[in-house]
């Protein structure tokens, strides 16, 4: 779905691009550095944070567990968006597939929530707190986020989608510095210019490798043109 020639610079825009966003990626999920904006001091009434050595030193951990899924969950979103990409190929119509994805999804996650919960009472909604992250989840994750992502798989494929993913890392973390008063540390700030950097760099080779393209089909349009009229004119 992918052309990669490596002697094309589109091709290594979105190689080199790809390889510094995934980098970006983990130098703010692995370093720290100084801190360059503090973040909001605890109240007393506020627990104290637990660090990532205390989980890990912890009997009852599953980081390894939990580790473990989210890379499944994540190989297997790539190849569902490649798949869903096949799927607006044949079929290109947004909201169909988004409707028939939430459907079974549903119909694979209740019984395994039942099992896991049942107790029928933790099913019961209330006017709260609760009740609004449901609404919240189910119209702009479920519906919203979902529509989105299948339109664009339709219009630009898997790998233009993938790109946001890093990118989401460091929205979230100046989201959370400046709406939740987290802490801005000297590794984020570094590790979002860097993922920035490699997610430009592949959106350029995506646009010099569509502009080839383009330019590719009117030089050759003129003479499909050309050699149809010959063959009337014969």
């Amino acid at each position: 779905m992918e052309q990669v020639t490596l002697r094309s610079s589109a091709s290594q825009a979105k190689i080199i691009g790809a390889i510094l966003s995934i980098s970006g990626a983990l130098v703010i999920v692995l370093y720290k550095g100084p801190k360059v904006l503090s973040g909001a001091p605890f109240t007393p009434s506020s627990s104290p944070p637990i660090s990532l050595d205390q989980h890990l030193a912890s009997s009852d951990s599953s980081w390894m567990i939990g580790g473990l899924f989210l890379a499944s969950q994540y190989f297997l979103l790539s190849v569902w968006y490649i798949l869903q990409t096949r799927v607006m190929e044949t079929y290109p119509e947004e909201i169909s597939v988004v409707f028939f994805y939430n459907v079974f999804a549903m119909l694979i996650s209740a019984p395994v929530c039942l099992f896991l919960e049942s107790n029928m009472t933790s099913w019961v909604l209330k006017p709260d707190i609760s009740l609004a992250a449901i609404v919240y989840s189910g119209f702009f994750v479920s519906m919203f986020s979902a529509l989105t992502h299948t339109w664009g798989l339709h219009l630009k494929g898997p790998v233009y989608i993938s790109l946001f993913r890093p990118l989401s890392i460091g929205i979230a973390v100046a989201m959370g510095a400046i709406f939740l008063g987290d802490a801005l540390h000297i590794g984020s700030v570094i590790g979002s210019m860097i993922l920035c950097f490699g997610f430009y760099t592949v959106i350029w080779g995506k646009a010099r490798e569509d502009s080839t393209k383009t330019v590719a089909g009117s030089e050759h349009s003129p003479l499909l043109l050309t050699h149809v009229v010959g063959d009337g004119d014969s």
